[in-house]
């Protein structure tokens, strides 16, 4: 960091940097004199802010497991057998067909879930098909499976669809997956069910399986119900990653899923089960304890739980779309649907000293104190993503100082 300002080496680094590592390079530019608080709007974690909490039977349960001190000791590398078959009774609630419990890989959280489809993908010469914008954790964990990355866009006009042609034209005989994530992070979107079914469409003709990156599942608030992609298991076999972090509140449990949602065993077959269970035997799996913990969260949690969370995500959803569209040289495509983030075009051109997104996210952390995603670190450059799940207050100050900010930067039109 230099005067202020990030340095051409650590640009050259947000190709590769997680979101976490430019987060902490924002948060090292915040000047503490400047007598504004510190308000972060850049990370995905609702618990920062005290109107997201996990329900009590989240904490008792877990309480619960390891007073009884039956769960100090290993579970098996695949997870516990009734931790298993409660996430897939679970996921089985929204899906034509049943789930076993051999479907189900228990993970460190849905990161390491996202590593081992990867890793199970992974070949000489592959390559894998990731939506831009997207989570830079899959392009991180291609590299180090030496997976070739190929991007296909995201359309902002049309809430963020995959664009299907693009696929088509990227897709070879040496392509081993396509991920698609929904609801959207970064974008705030929601697919429809008629899309999804394109999308299956489009994966089965060019015979690759769908990656189905659903860590938000269930935040949907817009338009269009949350549908899990392994609905349309019978048409291409989908990879179901997900987690309880986003919809218990509990990022910090690290307690995830890897499902084969493949009801006609296209993907599954003996020799790729006993390979993934070889690959789980060396990777190190959530407390045992917490996955102890799974069945009675699933079974004893309350819907009104669930239903406070999704009303305070569009309270604070509709509080970013409408300020947000009252900001100069900011402009947000789509009101966002669901998740906790939405992307909003940053106009460069309207600024008067400021080069670019990342540019623009620096100067906001000196001089207002607010933290926000550059989109490049998300594939779209002039982008940044704002994260909403945040309490009222303190959103809407942020976003005014977005505002302030954005009117002191903007250009002074020359009349003559």
């Amino acid at each position: 960091m230099e005067n202020g300002n990030v340095n051409n080496h650590e640009m050259d680094t947000f190709s590769t940097i997680t979101i976490k590592g430019i987060l902490s390079l924002l948060m090292q530019n915040v000047d503490e004199k400047n007598g504004k608080r510190l308000i972060s709007l850049g990370m995905g974690d609702p618990t920062l802010y005290s109107c997201f909490h996990t329900t009590h039977v989240a904490g008792e349960s877990v309480v619960e497991a390891l007073q009884s001190e039956k769960f100090n000791g290993y579970s098996p590398t695949v997870g516990l057998p009734q931790t298993r078959r409660a996430i897939a009774e679970y996921l089985s609630r929204d899906l034509p067909y049943k789930l076993s419990a051999d479907d189900v890989f228990i993970t460190s959280g849905c990161t390491q879930a996202i590593d081992v489809a990867l890793a199970m993908l992974g070949k000489p010469g592959a390559n894998i098909l990731l939506p831009r914008p997207g989570f830079p954790i899959y392009e991180l964990c291609a590299t180090f499976r030496r997976l070739q990355v190929r991007y296909f866009d995201l359309l902002p006009e049309k809430g963020w669809e995959v664009d299907l042609d693009a696929v088509e034209a990227l897709a070879d005989q040496n392509t081993v997956g396509l991920v698609v994530i929904n609801p959207g992070n970064p974008c705030g979107n929601v697919y429809s069910y008629q899309h999804l079914q394109k999308i299956a469409e489009t994966a089965e003709k060019l015979k690759i399986p769908v990656i189905a990156d659903e860590v938000y599942g269930h935040l949907a608030f817009g338009d269009n119900p949350f549908v899990p992609m392994g609905v349309f298991g019978s048409i291409v076999p989908v990879l179901t990653l997900g987690s309880l972090s986003k919809r218990w509140i509990v990022p910090g449990w690290r307690l995830g899923w890897f499902v084969t949602t493949d009801p006609n065993n296209m993907y599954k077959n003996p020799k790729t089960i006993e390979r993934m269970k070889k690959y789980f035997d060396i990777l190190g799996g959530p407390a045992t304890f917490v996955q102890a913990a799974v069945p009675r969260i699933i079974e004893k949690t309350d819907e009104v739980f669930f239903r406070k969370t999704i009303n305070t995500l569009k309270q604070t959803a509709d509080i970013c779309w409408d300020m947000v569209n009252e900001i100069p040289c900011i402009s947000c495509p789509q009101k966002p649907q669901g998740s906790m983030a939405a992307m909003m075009k940053v106009n460069i051109s309207d600024l008067d000293d400021i080069s670019d997104d990342i540019d623009f996210c620096f100067r906001l952390a000196k001089e207002e104190s607010v933290i926000i995603l550059p989109g490049t670190a998300v594939g779209l450059k002039n982008w940044i993503r704002i994260t909403f799940a945040a309490d009222p207050p303190s959103l809407i100050e942020a976003l005014c100082r977005l505002k302030s900010f954005c009117k002191r930067h903007t250009k002074i039109l020359q009349t003559y």
